[in-house]
């Protein structure tokens, strides 16, 4: 079973509904031409074999910006090798499709089964076995709970890295 953050069960993802990609419209935002989707979903191979899907509610690419996909309630899922699947979940994020990074903001709430992390931002950059996650970190695993700036977190080997902002010494206590 996994926890997310009760507000985020809405989002339709969670629900095992279909999703398609839908193009909408054509529009302009202050100086910026985009087109706006609805229900997208991208599928994928990071690392030469490991599979993911991306997936928003409502979601825009930049006309001058064609690679970039700007997303709402975005959902990711990765499979990896140990059978393990990660979910990642934010308020809004973006999606490059030629180098499959992934950047997440706001309210983001991250599982593998066991370990939990809540954060305002993680990027999950598919050239590297780890996420990056910073602002108001809180990881929930079966070792214990910690708050941290930031935290690196090694999927493969589910090690974290913690570290401050401003390289202070890090205390940590562990509590079982």
């Amino acid at each position: 079973t996994y926890f997310f953050y009760p507000q985020m069960i809405k989002n339709k993802f969670l629900e095992g509904k279909t999703v398609e990609d839908d193009l909408t419209k054509t529009d302009i935002i202050g100086s910026k031409e985009r087109n706006t989707f609805e229900n997208v979903e991208y599928k994928g191979l990071y690392d030469m074999n490991k599979p993911f899907k991306v997936k928003s509610e409502k979601a825009y690419i930049l006309i001058k910006e064609p690679d970039v996909v700007y997303m709402t309630n975005m959902y990711v899922t990765l499979y990896l090798k140990d059978k393990r699947t990660v979910n990642i979940l934010s308020d809004k994020g973006r999606y490059n499709k030629v180098t499959h990074d992934c950047f997440f903001e706001e309210n983001v709430v991250a599982t593998d089964g066991e370990t939990k992390i809540f954060a305002e931002n993680l990027d999950l950059l598919a050239n590297e076995n780890f996420v990056k996650v910073y602002n108001n970190v809180k990881l929930n695993n079966p070792m214990g709970f910690l708050v941290a700036d930031k935290i690196d977190y090694d999927l493969e080997t589910k090690h974290f890295k913690v570290s401050m902002f401003n390289d202070e010494t890090v205390k940590m206590k562990i509590i079982k």
